[in-house]
């Protein structure tokens, strides 16, 4: 259960705090938002990601929106084939090479091995900004974020 899962992870405070917002930004996309449905194994739709973004951003753009549409709007689970399928299919993408990257355990593994580690690294936001392989930034930042990370890099080098 998604709610269950996420008092779990964030405790029921935090979440009591994020559903509103949540629930308001939904509303004010016209996009309608629910809560139900279950936690998944969400690694081959990952997968399916690494492979639309081959043929541009674009198109990993719009499986994304599809594969999200699933989960948080309709309440699917993404572990299910036919719910990534109907995903790429809603695109506009290749549902012969898309079932191709499914059927096959080692396509873009490697990607998402990457992506993850990215994320263990604390990388949960867009941009995201490593300095000297070591300090990140995530999300958008004042200048004066950066202003204090490039002082201090610079007291270190000398």
């Amino acid at each position: 259960n998604k709610m269950e899962e996420l008092r779990r992870k964030y405790g029921d405070a935090t979440v009591q705090r994020m559903m509103p917002r949540l629930e308001q930004a939904f509303r004010g996309l016209d996009i309608p938002f629910k809560y139900g449905g279950n936690t998944c194994n969400t690694f081959d739709s990952h997968r399916l990601a690494a492979w639309a973004l081959t043929m541009g951003s674009d198109k990993q753009d719009a499986l994304m929106e599809r594969i999200f549409r699933k989960y948080f709007c309709e309440e699917k689970s993404l572990s299910r084939e036919e719910v990534l399928m109907e995903a790429v299919e809603e695109a506009g993408l290749d549902k012969q090479a898309a079932s191709q990257v499914l059927s096959d355990a080692s396509a873009f593994k490697d990607d998402v091995a990457l992506q993850k580690k990215k994320f263990a690294r604390g990388v949960s936001g867009v941009p995201f900004f490593l300095f000297n392989g070591m300090e990140g930034v995530s999300g958008a930042q004042p200048p004066e974020v950066f202003a204090s990370i490039f002082e201090e890099l610079e007291q270190t080098s000398n």
